[in-house]
């Protein structure tokens, strides 16, 4: 009788990294900070932080990161702790990489690289594959000059030259062919985009923008006011892919409520440019919704990284309305004021009547961008209502032998879309 073969499943062995930053000029309690939002996102990758270094220096060393001493220090804790790998907080240059992982004899990967990974594993759209697989090969190009003589063709001389190009240069041509394909699609993207921001202007459509730094709380706001059923996790970037739904305001105005992905320190520019094809909508935002995760020691600086960002998408003037969330944890010290939002307001995403609370101030500041208005819009342009009905908040509507008489809270567009049928 022929014995039965006994199948083993293989589980892929978790990686265990040694996190290392550079603490310029003494900033102590900042370096921490960032290594411990770090150590957050190696866990949101799947690895496992087992140990940290952090050596104080007045500027990195462009060679190698780190100082000759700590890199031997650093070399016998990867030996000693059984690491698998390094990760610095920073973004590397391709030398440093190279030069450290000859010195550590051990694999080395930056902050960004971590990030990339997560966000490959987050992007569900096509949208968002795209942006991601963009961001990473832009990343990868900047570091193929690095790679140098590991992608050279062996051998050299008669049959070399020509089509036998070295593998680097064979790699360089592939991901500049890949990312000019990918921003073609991010231009078609684009442009379905702005056909849908027009059909909204026409609608009249009020459009109202979270964001905020990761893990924030942006999603479970959205999914409180609109049922959407985003997923909620508490990790770094627990979502990636935009996405909107229609919320009603106290006052009967419909408004669209977009949720966007979280912002965080250190954030590569390689991402924020792939990335601007979804962004970009929130320079045509009506109103910001600022959410700030309130039990977080650091939420004064995750503030200024979230408005660092919105200059330089070009979104610097927008209104803002500051959320401070998770109000109901017993960590919160202090509530830190913004000055730069026109209100701030304290709730707990999971409490209705806070996420009620949030509608009203949001309707309150957006009537301070109208006046009220009282127009008579004849029956035979009944089709201006809908732009009436969907962006402005109706105070009385009455039918008369001339038409629909009707006095709502109206901005300057519609008062200038409006402008023949004004009733004094």
């Amino acid at each position: 009788m022929a014995e039965k073969t006994q199948l083993h499943t293989t589980e892929e062995a978790e990686e265990k990294v040694i996190v290392v930053g550079v603490d310029i000029n003494g900033s102590g309690n900042n370096t921490e900070a960032c290594l411990d939002e770090l150590g957050l996102l190696i866990d949101t990758a799947g690895a496992k932080e087992i140990g940290r270094l952090v050596q104080k220096r007045e500027r990195v060393s462009p060679g190698f990161y780190l100082g000759k001493g700590k890199i031997e220090e650093l070399k016998n804790l990867v030996c000693e702790l059984g690491a698998t790998g390094v990760v610095c907080d920073d973004e590397l240059s391709p030398a440093q990489m190279r030069n450290l992982e000859e010195a550590l004899e051990t694999k080395v990967m930056d902050r960004t690289m971590v990030i990339l990974d997560i966000f490959a594993k987050r992007a569900m759209s096509s949208e968002g594959k795209i942006q991601v697989e963009l961001a990473q090969l832009k990343y990868r190009l900047t570091r193929l000059a690095g790679l140098g003589a590991s992608l050279s063709r062996l051998g050299g001389g008669i049959g070399t030259r020509g089509p036998g190009e070295k593998k680097l240069e064979t790699d360089r041509r592939y991901i500049k062919d890949r990312i000019s394909e990918l921003k073609e699609s991010l231009e078609e993207i684009r442009t379905h985009r702005e056909l849908l921001r027009n059909q909204r202007k026409k609608k009249g459509s009020v459009v109202v923008s979270l964001v905020g730094y990761t893990n924030a709380g942006k999603s479970t706001i959205l999914n409180g006011i609109t049922n959407a059923g985003v997923l909620e996790e508490d990790k770094l970037f627990a979502t990636l892919d935009t996405t909107t739904r229609i919320a009603q305001l106290p006052g009967g105005t419909n408004i669209m409520l977009t949720d966007t992905v979280g912002f965080i320190q250190k954030l590569s520019h390689h991402l924020v440019e792939a990335f601007k094809a979804t962004l970009e909508e929130l320079q045509y935002a009506d109103i910001l919704l600022h959410v700030v995760d309130a039990s977080d020691p650091s939420a004064e600086e995750h503030m200024k990284v979230v408005y660092d960002t919105l200059k330089e998408l070009g979104c610097e003037g927008k209104p803002v309305i500051t959320v401070f969330n998770k109000m109901d944890s017993a960590d919160i010290m202090h509530v830190p004021e913004d000055k730069n939002s026109l209100s701030q307001i304290n709730i707990s995403a999971k409490n209705a009547g806070d996420l009620n609370s949030l509608l009203a101030e949001t309707e309150r500041i957006l009537k301070t961008f109208r006046r009220q208005t009282k127009v008579l819009i004849p029956y035979s342009k009944g089709g201006l209502l809908s732009g009436i009905y969907g962006k402005c908040e109706i105070l009385s509507e009455e039918h008369t032998e001339d038409g629909t008489l009707i006095e709502a809270y109206m901005d300057d567009e519609t008062v200038s879309r409006l402008n023949d049928y004004i009733k004094e």
